[in-house]
């Protein structure tokens, strides 16, 4: 199953599971003053995060496809790579977060852990395995500097 199934997708899901969580369980619903402003600063920030990478790759011509890591040629480690390893799963997580904190449900507590879990077990521990093997010494230096996630 690693590598099998395209984060977006797993995204996707996430975020129609925390729709559906909603709509069955109305009794977890929160709402607080602000909420809806909260919730579009994170999914904002999310999108600030995740795709100035996908930008970054692609001037550093360099595979954005998670499916394949084995077809990375450089090893991206300035801007945000600084400060996560996976910056584009950390925009992901925040605007999944986001739109739980817009519809207000609680699922979002089994939901936001499931995929950090789903995406670092079955997506990032696979993908890192490679880009050790492909960028050695040096991926491992970056590993041993950056965070995984933040």
């Amino acid at each position: 199953m690693q590598l099998k199934v395209p984060p977006v997708f797993v995204f996707l899901v996430a975020a129609v599971l925390l729709v559906i969580g909603a709509m069955l369980l109305p009794v977890g619903a929160i709402a607080f003053p602000g909420q809806t402003l909260l919730a579009a600063i994170t999914a904002l920030t999310g999108l600030g995060i995740g795709v100035p990478p996908v930008r970054k790759f692609r001037s550093r011509q360099t595979t954005v496809n998670p499916m394949n890591p084995e077809n990375a040629t450089s090893l991206v480690t300035s801007g945000i790579y600084r400060f996560s390893r996976n910056p584009m799963y950390l925009g992901l997580m925040l605007i999944l977060l986001g739109l739980a904190l817009y519809i207000g449900s609680l699922t979002a507590l089994v939901i936001l852990p499931g995929f950090i879990w789903y995406m670092t077990e079955l997506q990032i521990k696979p993908e890192e395995e490679r880009l050790s093997e492909i960028f050695g010494i040096d991926y491992l230096d970056y590993r041993a500097r950056v965070r995984r996630w933040i």
